[in-house]
């Protein structure tokens, strides 16, 4: 026997029967007053029901409703109000692979299959060796910002106050030093895990992350014994030039004919070239220190109170630019990074440097496992706390879950005057109210 409910067709269950005898459900929608649409739930269960007889098993249905979640939920969810950081990664595990594995396995076992056959492979600018035309351009707008961001935080650090810990990483551009008990440096349990401040520099805010100059990075890879014959340089100017900068002072080689390959195996290197030796003058070494930070709080003065804003809206601005400029520049250039520590190489394969010391390095003679490397491990963000009042009181750690983060470069900018995109306020936790430490315990 059926029963009929308003939205919903339901069975009965019926004792003098041996089966269950389930209807089929149909659910009607409806539209109450006040709301604009529900959907309806189904949710089948099974009860002992105690009848005259002994204990049977019976099968029901009930149905009920709730508000639709349609597009709506997903437009919620790409405006949510806080935006959490990236999880800081263990260092006793290797970082995870940009590229899935099953991936990287697929295009290996491909390329195996046409070295047994003896088919070459087919290799696209710049994988062969040839230079983007479209990109060159690019190359040259990404170091030309780059050049006005070390400018632009080189001034404004006259005038913003940056500190940073002398027993780990930790950043903080504000008038004092936070009291937040995180640091995990050397000596961190005898200050019971406070900082010990000092004054900050540039290499504080942008990260110092450099790579090998090579002439031909398809050329023989750097080994242990030779790696002092090469320069260091930041690894964003290394990715310009191989991308079509010229910079006489480090030469690249530029070919017209492609490299060819079978499986892993150069074939042919697009003809034979030699290196040029290197001559520096006092002019070039002076337009080498434009792309450097090093000693760059000492070369550029400090500026005008009137002329702070502006400086601090250039810089971010070359700070978007740079930022948006590797992630196209990488999208077709290989950049390789160690799974393990902070090595970053620009090439289409890493040096044999023995340079890791990190997470089980013995078992690896002191090699990198190389990686494809990201955005963040070229330029890496380096996230400060954001504070919302510079010369008030310092952030506490009983209220630290209710502070927000920026990159550092943000931060700085921020608080020379400078307009902030809508993109890093999401984590800076804006709309969030900091309660005083005694309420901060009541807070759901």
């Amino acid at each position: 026997m059926l029963q009929q409910f308003p939205g919903v067709l339901l069975a009965s269950w019926d004792p003098s029967q041996r089966g269950v005898f389930l209807g089929i459900v149909e659910l009607k929608k409806h539209k109450l007053p006040g709301l604009k649409s529900y959907s309806h739930q189904l949710k089948v269960g099974h009860e002992n029901i105690q009848t005259d007889g002994p204990t049977t098993l019976g099968t029901f249905c009930y149905g009920g409703q709730r508000p639709a979640q349609g597009f709506n939920s997903k437009k919620q969810e790409s405006y949510r109000q806080n935006v959490d950081l990236p999880p800081i990664l263990p260092k006793k595990k290797k970082k995870p692979y940009p590229i899935p594995l099953k991936k990287i396995q697929q295009a290996a076992r491909a390329d195996k299959k046409l070295a047994e056959k003896g088919i070459e492979k087919s290799l696209e600018p710049p994988k062969n060796g040839l230079l983007v035309p479209d990109l060159i351009p690019l190359a040259y707008e990404v170091l030309d910002a780059w050049k006005i961001l070390i400018r632009g935080i080189a001034q404004l650090l006259h005038v913003v106050p940056v500190h940073a810990c002398s027993e780990c990483s930790e950043v903080h551009v504000a008038h004092s030093g936070h009291c937040i008990q995180n640091c995990h440096g050397p000596t961190s349990s005898k200050r019971r895990g406070f900082h010990s401040w000092v004054k900050g520099s540039i290499n504080d805010v942008l990260l110092p992350i450099e790579s090998y100059h090579m002439y031909d990075p398809f050329g023989p890879r750097i080994k242990h014994d030779t790696r002092f014959n090469y320069d260091r340089i930041p690894a964003l100017v290394e990715l310009c030039i191989q991308a079509g900068v010229d910079i006489p002072e480090y030469p690249s080689r530029r070919r017209t004919k492609p490299v060819r390959m079978i499986g892993r195996k150069l074939i042919d290197l697009g003809g034979s070239d030699e290196e040029p030796q290197q001559c520096l003058s006092v002019h070039s070494t002076s337009s080498l220190v434009d792309i450097d930070t090093h000693r760059a709080f000492e070369r550029f003065p400090a500026p005008t109170e009137l002329a702070v804003p502006g400086i601090a809206q250039e810089t971010i601005r070359a700070y978007e630019k740079v930022r948006w400029g590797v992630t196209k520049l990488m999208r077709k250039y290989t950049v390789k990074a160690c799974g393990y520590c902070s090595e970053v190489h620009v090439g289409p394969w890493g040096h044999n440097a023995k340079l890791c010391g990190e997470f089980k390095h013995q078992w690896r003679d002191g090699k990198h496992g190389w990686q494809d490397a990201t955005v963040d491990e070229v330029f890496p963000p380096n996230y400060v706390w954001h504070v919302r009042d510079p010369e008030g009181p310092p952030l506490k750690s009983a209220l630290k879950r209710f502070y927000g983060k920026a990159p550092a470069v943000v931060e700085l900018c921020l608080q020379a005057g400078a307009q902030v995109p809508d993109r890093y306020k999401t984590m800076m936790r804006l709309d969030i109210v900091i309660p005083e430490s005694d309420e901060a315990f009541s807070v759901a």
